[in-house]
């Protein structure tokens, strides 16, 4: 199954996807373009909001403006002036920058960071909260990726990319505690590293495998792969589940780091891409809105 260019973006370091059910709308980030983007499949109209610093991932918010991590901290934006307003900046690091990030089913923002020197276990899994806390939720962390939540609340999934597995942690709903980490997948070497991740309606797991030009559907049960979609992007980065149903899987991709060759061979890398897999996803969560 190959995914379908459907946005000329030429991203640098597109990330971030999230399909906005309430708006209809894709939000992706360009982290190095430094901008929020919201996309309209519909029409293809793709909003560029510049906002100065590297921008690792967006969520929305109930009152249509939707929260993203900076490099400066988490910030609301407000999607009809551009405008930012700083709410919480637990980064003291100037080498550190938010990486991704989505909001648990009880409204509140997790994200972590990554280091731009490569520095090991130099990063953090922090969790923001609507009354405005912010807690750190894992340390020694190396590249903070993907995050999910199982369809039944208790189980919240999570990757680090360099150790090329996605773990799960009993997660509690009502507090946001996480506990007791095994890994549920492995990924080999050879396939990547896993990056952006979502769940889709039968509570499998869709992972981005960055340096692949692939996103692969696992079962967390077991660990199979069952399906692979393939992108003709080698660094895929993210994916979401959007559009009429939600039967639709949106895949952001990246230009940077990749040499001159590689640009001839792959001249879509960094567009946004597309595929029906024959599967839907569940709704994002909003931050501050309670799903229990």
């Amino acid at each position: 199954m190959q995914a379908t260019s459907i946005l000329h973006a030429q991203a640098l370091l597109g990330e971030g996807a999230l399909w906005n059910p309430a708006s209809e709308r894709l939000y992706w980030v360009d982290i190095e373009g430094r901008a929020l983007h919201i996309f309209d499949p519909a029409t293809g109209d793709d909003r560029r909001y510049p906002v100065g610093k590297r921008i690792g991932t967006v969520v929305p918010l109930r009152n249509g403006n939707a929260l993203v991590a900076l490099q400066t901290g988490i910030h609301e934006i407000d999607l009809t002036t551009g405008a930012l307003a700083r709410l919480a900046d637990p980064i003291t690091d100037q080498y550190l920058r938010f990486n991704d990030g989505k909001c648990d089913p009880a409204g509140r923002f997790w994200v972590g960071t990554f280091d731009l020197q490569l520095r090991p276990h130099a990063s953090t899994l922090y969790r923001f909260d609507p009354d405005g806390s912010t807690h750190i939720m894992l340390r020694r962390i190396t590249n903070s990726n993907g995050i999910a939540w199982s369809l039944d609340h208790s189980t919240m999934y999570y990757i680090d990319t360099p150790t090329l597995a996605v773990q799960a942690f009993d997660y509690d709903n009502a507090t946001g505690a996480i506990a007791h980490p095994r890994v549920v997948i492995r990924i080999p070497e050879s396939l990547g590293g896993p990056d952006g991740m979502t769940i889709d309606a039968e509570g499998k797991l869709w992972v981005a495998l960055w340096g692949a030009g692939r996103v692969h559907r696992y079962d967390p049960a077991t660990g199979a792969l069952l399906q692979a979609v393939e992108v003709p992007a080698p660094h895929t980065s993210s994916c979401a589940f959007g559009g009429p149903g939600l039967k639709t899987l949106f895949i952001t991709t990246a230009r940077g780091g990749l040499t001159a060759q590689q640009l001839r061979e792959f001249p879509l890398s960094g567009n946004v891409f597309a595929v029906q897999p024959g599967v839907a996803g569940v709704p994002a969560c909003f931050f501050g809105a309670s799903e229990q």
